[in-house]
């Protein structure tokens, strides 16, 4: 793939143009500027620093979307072996969109879940962009109730913007489908660690991400709506994107301060795009810890783990103020 620059990177971009020309350069010339180019390469570290430091809102979405970004399929390439793809809801298809199967990672058997997108034309289509129809969710479940029948962990990548809204979809009962997935989620007796790796898009994204840990990577964002979509109803204009990214707090750090995911996964500085190797590793690291923390739980602890745990989400407390004595003139 050709390389896809942000315009916040654009810095970035024009630092390494510079240091190329250098290198070839001295190559050509056959001169030392060695001093030279370690300077060049400082100064690339402390920008690449500096911007993924003060990122906005609408940037981290961006990165989010980055098509050179790991998706699923990369992570059981770097992260597992021995993986077994099963396909098919055994009712209508096998969609593309939600890719799983059996898995080993560290010596450890699980079943990993996860969304999946496409980097070119081709591959997106036959994925549909990361755009599950109902009979993705219906395999995703299908694996799921396989793992708990195994007595197996469940792992599920979250990498969507929203599952696909389309005619087909209400036709194949979309709504009713990622609603069984919330209830049966509930009621699995196996330990569940979710990871939004990308976009966490709305009912899409919820549909396999009921779990007794949910993480989140640290450019990733998790919610309701696209900022496109909020922009649309509330600014009637999509260009004010920028502005509900800002306003709807959907970002890892927002959505950590209120207590809607579990842990941020941190990604390589210049994100997870710039270092598929170290993302990979640190996700891997990040997985097995929690996964060895909810495998103490039993059975049943398990499912009321999870049930306490999205119960709580949204919760708030309504305080009455109480006017001050006015002073005796």
């Amino acid at each position: 793939m050709s390389t896809y620059t942000l315009p916040f990177e654009k810095p970035i971009l024009e630092l390494e143009t510079k240091l190329e020309e250098l290198q070839t350069f001295s190559e050509d010339q056959s001169i030392d500027v060695s001093v030279e180019i370690e300077r060049m390469q400082e100064k690339i570290r402390e920008t690449r620093s500096e911007i993924y430091s003060n990122l906005t809102a609408w940037q981290k979405v961006q990165i989010a979307r980055h098509p050179r970004r790991p998706y699923t399929q990369d992570y059981i390439e770097d992260i597992t072996s021995d993986f077994i793809e099963l396909h098919g809801d055994r009712l209508y298809a096998d969609d593309q969109a939600l890719i799983g199967g059996f898995v080993t990672i560290q010596g450890k058997r699980l079943m990993l879940i996860g969304t999946q997108k496409g980097r070119d034309t081709k591959s997106n289509l036959k994925c549909n962009f990361g755009c599950a129809y109902p009979e993705g969710y219906r395999k995703a479940l299908r694996l799921m109730r396989l793992a708990a029948k195994h007595n197996l962990p469940i792992i599920t990548l979250i990498d969507t913007p929203g599952a696909f809204p389309g005619i087909e979809s209400e036709e194949r009962h979309m709504a009713e489908a990622i609603a069984v997935n919330l209830r049966e989620m509930f009621s699995l007796p196996v330990p569940i660690i979710a990871i939004v790796i990308g976009e966490g898009g709305s009912g899409g994204a919820l549909g396999i991400g009921v779990g007794n840990r949910l993480l989140v990577l640290e450019h990733a964002y998790y919610s309701v709506i696209s900022p496109e979509g909020c922009a649309a109803i509330l600014w009637k204009d999509r260009a004010y994107a920028d502005k509900a990214a800002e306003a709807m707090k959907i970002t890892a750090q927002n959505l950590l301060a209120a207590k809607l995911v579990d842990a941020i996964i941190p990604e390589p500085i210049g994100g997870a795009h710039g270092d598929r190797k170290t993302m990979s590793a640190t996700l891997k690291r990040h997985l097995l810890k929690h996964l060895r923390r909810v495998e103490k739980l039993s059975p049943t602890e398990l499912k009321e783990d999870r049930y306490e745990k999205f119960r709580v989400m949204g919760e708030f407390r309504e305080q009455q103020l109480v006017p001050e004595p006015l002073l005796p003139s």
